[in-house]
């Protein structure tokens, strides 16, 4: 996995060194929407294993920003290497199983709150304005925490946030793709969706990868 990290990281930064052309930088800020599939929600459960078994999953809602550099390669193609901060996670509630006390209607949430630099190389294809993109994308963890609450009626049972950070890979390869408009003013508006490859769980227990889905606006330089 590291060398296929630094291979891509290699190639993008070779292709800028010897790229002939002027290249367009964007920056780009947006809404993200994440959750992680696989044996996710067996593994949040364990941690909720004072709930009956009515779990529900969400996704987490979060932001990126970043930069990225357009280097044309022919009238339509490009290559769009880029750099962003990106909120990921996972989100799951489930009804507390307090003897005696059902009927109270209380309830407990975990939430996992990831926070990733993600470096994605595209290549993008531009028809008067519409785009189309897609390639592989390197991951790096910088934080992760989960917070776990319960509570009832407005009174919380529990409220704890522990550093996840160690439990989780540092290192995720993924690809991405996604659609967009440019604008000749300089605008522009995309919509994308990036799945992670690596094993979310760094001790391997089990297998689950980040998805996230991302609608933004950018502006060209």
């Amino acid at each position: 996995m590291k060398k296929q990290i630094l291979l891509v990281v290699f190639s993008a930064t070779s292709f800028l060194g010897f790229a002939q052309v002027k290249p367009v930088f964007k920056i780009s800020a947006g809404v993200s929407s994440s959750s992680i599939q696989g044996d996710a929600a067996d593994q949040l459960n364990n941690i909720l294993d004072y709930t009956n078994g009515m779990i529900t999953t969400n996704s987490s809602i979060g932001f990126y920003a970043g930069a990225s550099a357009g280097i044309p390669i022919s009238k339509m193609v490009s290559i769009e290497p880029g750099l962003y901060y990106t909120q990921k996670g996972y989100e799951m509630k489930g009804q507390l199983n307090l003897k005696g006390l059902d009927f109270l209607g209380a309830s407990a949430k975990a939430k996992l709150q990831m926070q990733y630099i993600d470096i994605p190389i595209l290549l993008k294809v531009n028809m008067n304005g519409f785009q189309v993109f897609a390639g592989p994308q390197v991951s790096y963890l910088t934080q992760a925490d989960l917070k776990t609450t319960a509570g009832v009626f407005g009174i919380n049972l529990l409220n704890k946030k522990m550093d996840a950070t160690d439990q989780l890979n540092r290192w995720d390869m993924g690809v991405t793709g996604g659609v967009g408009y440019q604008f000749n003013n300089g605008l522009n508006i995309s919509a994308s969706y990036d799945r992670g490859l690596s094993n979310v769980d760094a001790n391997k227990n089990f297998n689950s990868y980040n998805q996230t889905f991302r609608v933004g606006i950018g502006y060209n330089f």
